[in-house]
């Protein structure tokens, strides 16, 4: 009962082994490319599913990817044109668009990782050391842009003064990032295109400096960076010198103003009480008098130890006898 078993077993994979050497089946996402004794034959087969040897035995099958692949490279230290030492870490895609020239030349995939690494590091770096630091930082002039604008819109404002200020210290760039990225491309599209490769983009994924430099650059940034605080400073104190000024000027226009009224009113009322006073005296002469003295008693006589000498005949004090 054993045995048949083990012959049958024996014999289904003599089979599936000899049909696998009649056909092969090809993934989506990948090509085929066929080979006779090691040399590719035929042109890639692109379309997924089974396919047949046309010579069995002999021929075998080579697979390569046809989907966006992505390419990490290491961060190496580029000198910039402005004489300042960075690493700059970069990242890629691509697509291997001729299969049958990526295997006579690569072979596969750790081949054609090296020769990225290689032609892809060079166009990095001699793209990187043609141009500033600034450039490879930022990607447009917008912030120097809207700060020109807001100055435009009002000149004599402080908040747009100060920023006039700091816009100063931001350099103007005329390679973007992006361009960077777009040389890049340019510069290693061609050498890979030998290799049946199609680059597609090229990011710069991180700048930073080199160990070395880095704390003398954190110091240079503190230091401006203290510069345009004090410059800020100093054009806060000068506006609050013309706020204070402007706000003495109106307070001692306001005193002006106010005391011009006061006296103003002020002589209104003594002409209307002298007015009242000669339409009472012409009223009753004697009567006017006698208040009057009385006013005057009030201001000479303060109290009870006041001493007052003169004449029994004195005029002054008739309404005291």
């Amino acid at each position: 009962m054993k045995k048949p078993l083990i012959v049958i077993g024996v014999g289904l994979f003599f089979i599936v082994l000899t049909i696998k050497k009649f056909i092969f089946i090809l993934p989506e996402g990948r090509q085929a490319i066929v080979t006779e004794f090691g040399k590719p034959i035929d042109d890639p087969k692109t379309e997924a599913g089974l396919h047949f040897f046309s010579k069995p035995f002999i021929q075998d099958v080579r697979y390569v990817d046809k989907r966006i692949l992505n390419w990490d490279g290491d961060p190496n230290q580029i000198p910039t044109k402005d004489k300042k030492f960075i690493k700059v870490d970069t990242t890629a895609r691509f697509r291997i668009v001729n299969a049958l020239t990526f295997i006579e030349t690569v072979r596969d995939k750790r081949g054609a990782k090296a020769r990225l690494d290689t032609i892809l590091d060079s166009a990095t770096r001699n793209v990187i050391s043609g141009h500033n630091l600034v450039e490879a930082v930022r990607d447009s002039n917008r912030i120097i842009d809207i700060n020109k604008e807001k100055e435009e819109a009002a000149k004599n404002n402080t908040e747009e003064v100060i920023e006039e200020e700091i816009t100063g210290e931001i350099e103007e760039i005329f390679v973007g990032r992006e361009k960077l990225s777009q040389l890049i491309v340019e510069k290693a599209d061609k050498e890979l295109g030998e290799l049946g490769i199609k680059l597609i983009d090229v990011q710069l994924k991180r700048i930073s400096y080199e160990k070395s430099v880095e704390t003398k650059v954190y110091e240079r940034m503190i230091s401006e960076r203290q510069r345009i605080a004090s410059k800020i400073r100093s054009i806060g104190s000068g506006e609050r010198a013309k706020i204070e000024g402007r706000l003495e000027k109106d307070l001692r226009r306001i005193k002006s103003e106010g005391y011009r009224r006061a006296q103003e009113i002020k002589g209104k009322a003594e002409a209307k009480a002298a007015k009242i006073y000669a339409n009472t005296y012409n009223k009753d002469p004697k009567f006017y008098e006698f208040m009057k003295s009385m006013d005057v008693y009030k201001k000479v006589i303060k109290n009870g130890d006041s001493k007052v000498i003169t004449t029994t005949d004195s005029e002054f004090f008739k309404f005291l006898k």
